[in-house]
C-alpha cells in the first residue's frame, strides 16, 4: 500500500502543515476532534487518514465541511495535514531547515479566559520562528443566551442570535484583539481583514458545536493557497527530508521515530540520517508504519506496514540504532547523494540549535532540541549562565554534573517537560541540587529567579546580622543617671539601629574619636538589645565620664569599621530602611571631608 492519498492530487503541492497551539484547557485536542469527526462524518471513514502524530484531511472533504467558503476548483493544494503537537513547546521543535516545520498555525484561545501563560509562550515561539497564524476564538457557545447552530459559519450563526448574546460575545472577542494589539499584532474579525500578511485574522469557533469550523478551514486554505503556494512547491519524488517528533519504544520494533515528512518520498530500505544526542545517526529504514484504520484500532496489530510515504504526511520509522534520536532532529533519506554530505547536512542543521555554555551556570534538561533551544533564550534573556543544556530525563551525572557548581545558586538542574529518573532522586537530596520542574518555559524561569532571589535576600539578612548598622543619636537634656563605670544617660535615636555592645564615637574638630562602648540598652525599663529611630531609651557607655568625654545634648554616632561602611553602601543599600541609610550617608560625609576614599 502506498500512502499517497495527502498529495494524490499534485504531484507538485504538497499539503500545507498546520500546527494548532494554545493554552491548557483552551480546546487545542477539542477542535482537532471536532475537524476529525466532522471529516469522518462528511465523507466516508477513508475521507480523513489517520498518520503518525498528524490528520491529512483532503480537500474534497475540507470542501464538504466548509461549504461554500471552499470550493475545490478554486484550489491547487491537496488539503490540509493537522499535527497533532503535545504542546506548543513541541512545536518550537518542529523545524524545517533552520525554519518552523508548520506553515501555519492556529492558536487557540477560550474567548472566557483570554490570553494566559501558554498563549504567551505560544506567541512568542510564533514571533520568533516567523510562523503565520490566525487566532481560534473557541467556546462561543458558552456564550450566554447562545442558541447554537451546528457546524455552520459564524456569520450565519451570529445573525441568529440576540442582540445580547452578540454584545457578549463582540466584548469577549474585542478582550482578544487588545491582547493581541499589546503584544504587536494588529488584527481583526477574519471577515474585515483585508491584508492577512499584516493583519491576524480572528475566528469565533466552537470545538463542540462545530459553529465557525467552516471559517476556520476556509481561511486556512484560502491562507496557504495565496501566500505559501510557492512553500508547497516540492520533489515529490526526491529523497525525504522530516523532522522527529518522538522517539518511542514499540514492541516488536525496539526505539521507533515518529516523524512528519515534509519533504520529498521515503521507501523502506532506504539509508537515513537522523540527529542523534552525540552524532549524527546513519542506519536503514526497517519498516515503515502507518495506523490502521480507526475500525480496526482495536486489533492487536496497531499498524499496516506501507512502501512508501510521500511528503506531507506522519509516519513511524522502525530501523536499527535508533535509541540516541532526539526529538526535533532531523531526518534525511540519502538516496543518490553522497553519504558525508548528507551527514554534513545533518550536522550543520544540529548545530543552529546548539546551546552556548559557560564554565560556570546552572544544567537544563528538556524534551525536545526546540524546548531546548526555548529554554535557553528564555534563561539568556534572564541573564541565567548555563553549564550543560541537553534533551533527555534527569540523571545521575546530570545531579553529579550540577553538584560540581562554584556558586549555591548553580546548584540546580532546570527540567522542562522531562522525568527524573529513580536512581536520580536520590543523588539530588545527597548532593544537595535544587531541582525546578514546569511545562511552562518562562514559569519554570521565574521560579528559579525567585529561588535566586530568596537566597540573595537570606544571605544579606545574614551579613546584615553581622554587620554594623550605623546610627545617629543624641544625650537628652536633664538625662544623666550615672556620670561613669559606665555612664548611664537618656538618648534619643535621631537615625538607624542602636544595638549593645558596639563602640561610639564623637566627632570633635573633623576627627571621629572613640568615647567608649555600649554595654547596655533599657527601654521602658526593660533590657532590649536594640532601638530603631525615634525611641528614646537609657544607654550604659563604658569609658566616657559625663561632663568630660560626653555631655548633655552631644550628638554621637555607632563606630562604623570603613569596610562595614563599604558592603553597606555598595552592597546593601537597598536592603537598608531610609533612615540607616540617612545615617550612614551623615556618617560616610563626616569622614569623606577629611579622607575623600574613604569606604571606596
Amino acid at each position: 500500500m502506498s500512502d499517497t492519498d495527502s498529495t494524490s492530487q499534485s504531484d507538485t503541492l504538497r499539503t500545507p502543515i498546520v500546527a494548532v497551539l494554545g493554552h491548557v484547557d483552551h480546546g487545542k485536542t477539542s477542535l482537532l476532534d471536532k475537524i476529525r469527526g466532522s471529516a469522518v462524518s462528511e465523507g466516508e471513514a477513508g475521507a480523513i487518514t489517520q498518520h503518525i502524530g498528524a490528520t491529512a484531511v483532503p480537500l474534497d472533504t475540507v470542501s464538504q465541511m466548509a461549504g461554500s467558503l471552499v470550493k475545490p476548483e478554486d484550489f491547487d493544494l491537496p488539503g490540509l495535514l493537522f499535527i497533532d503537537t503535545p504542546g506548543h513547546h513541541s512545536f518550537s521543535t518542529l523545524r524545517s531547515r533552520g525554519g518552523a516545520l508548520a506553515d501555519i498555525a492556529i492558536l487557540v484561545v477560550d474567548v472566557n479566559d483570554s490570553f494566559q501563560p501558554q498563549t504567551e509562550e505560544a506567541i512568542d515561539i510564533l514571533k520568533r520562528t516567523g510562523t503565520p497564524f490566525i487566532v481560534a476564538a473557541n467556546k462561543i457557545d458558552t456564550t450566554p443566551g447562545w442558541n447554537p447552530q451546528e457546524g455552520e459559519p459564524i456569520q450565519k450563526t451570529y445573525e441568529e442570535q440576540s442582540q445580547r448574546a452578540r454584545s457578549k460575545l463582540d466584548e469577549k472577542l474585542y478582550e482578544i484583539i487588545g491582547e493581541l494589539s499589546d503584544r504587536g499584532f494588529s488584527s481583526d474579525f477574519y471577515w474585515r481583514v483585508q491584508n492577512f500578511q499584516s493583519n491576524i485574522g480572528v475566528v469565533p469557533v466552537s470545538a463542540l458545536t462545530g459553529e465557525g469550523i467552516p471559517d476556520l478551514l476556509g481561511v486556512l486554505m484560502g491562507l496557504s493557497q495565496r501566500y505559501m503556494k510557492d512553500e508547497m512547491a516540492i520533489d515529490v519524488a526526491g529523497p525525504g527530508s522530516g523532522t522527529v517528533l518522538e522517539v518511542k519504544e514499540e514492541r516488536g520494533f525496539g526505539a521507533t521515530l515518529d516523524v512528519v515528512l515534509y519533504d520529498g518520498t521515503i521507501r523502506a530500505g532506504d539509508t537515513v540520517v537522523v540527529g542523534g544526542a552525540n552524532d549524527p545517526i546513519v542506519t536503514e529504514v526497517r519498516a515503515l508504519l502507518q495506523p490502521r484504520p480507526n475500525a480496526e484500532i482495536r486489533t492487536e496489530k496497531r499498524f499496516d506496514k506501507v512502501d512508501e510515504v510521500r511528503a506531507a504526511a506522519g509516519v513511524k520509522i522502525a530501523a536499527p540504532d535508533l535509541e540516541d534520536a532526539m526529538a526535533g532532529a532531523p531526518v534525511r533519506v540519502v538516496g543518490d547523494r553522497d553519504l558525508d554530505e548528507v551527514i554534513r547536512e545533518v550536522e550543520a542543521e544540529l548545530a543552529d540549535i546548539e546551546v552556548t555554555t559557560e564554565e560556570e551556570g546552572v544544567v537544563v534538561k528538556a524534551d525536545t532540541l526546540g524546548s531546548l533551544e526555548a529554554m535557553a533564550n528564555a534563561l539568556q534573556e534572564a541573564e541565567v549562565p548555563i553549564l550543560r543544556a541537553e534533551v533527555g530525563d534527569i540523571a545521575p551525572r546530570d545531579v553529579a554534573v550540577a553538584s560540581t557548581a562554584r556558586e549555591p545558586e548553580h546548584k540546580v538542574i532546570l527540567g522542562f517537560n522531562v522525568d527524573v529518573l529513580s536512581n536520580a532522586e536520590a543523588e539530588l537530596e545527597k548532593n544537595d541540587v535544587k531541582l525546578f520542574e514546569d511545562d511552562v518555559i518562562y514559569q519554570l524561569v521565574e521560579e528559579y529567579e525567585d529561588h535566586v532571589n530568596e537566597m540573595k535576600r537570606a544571605q544579606q539578612e545574614t551579613i546584615l546580622d553581622k554587620i554594623v548598622r550605623p546610627c545617629r543619636f543624641r544625650i537628652l537634656q536633664d538625662h544623666v543617671f550615672r556620670q561613669n563605670n559606665p555612664a548611664v544617660v537618656g538618648v534619643e535615636i535621631m537615625s538607624g539601629t542602636i544595638k549593645n555592645n558596639m563602640n561610639v564615637v564623637k566627632w570633635e574638630d573633623g576627627e571621629p574619636n572613640r568615647v567608649g562602648q555600649l554595654s547596655g540598652i533599657q527601654e521602658n525599663g526593660e533590657d532590649v538589645s536594640s532601638a530603631r529611630a525615634g525611641s528614646r531609651v537609657s544607654v550604659a557607655i563604658d569609658g566616657p565620664t559625663v561632663g568630660r568625654q560626653i555631655d548633655e545634648g552631644d550628638e554621637l554616632w555607632i563606630e562604623l569599621p570603613e569596610k562595614h561602611a563599604k558592603i553597606l553602601e555598595q552592597e546593601l543599600r537597598d536592603d537598608i530602611p531610609t533612615d540607616e541609610l540617612e545615617a550612614l550617608s551623615g556618617y560616610l560625609e563626616k569622614h569623606r571631608r577629611r579622607d575623600p576614599f574613604w569606604g571606596k
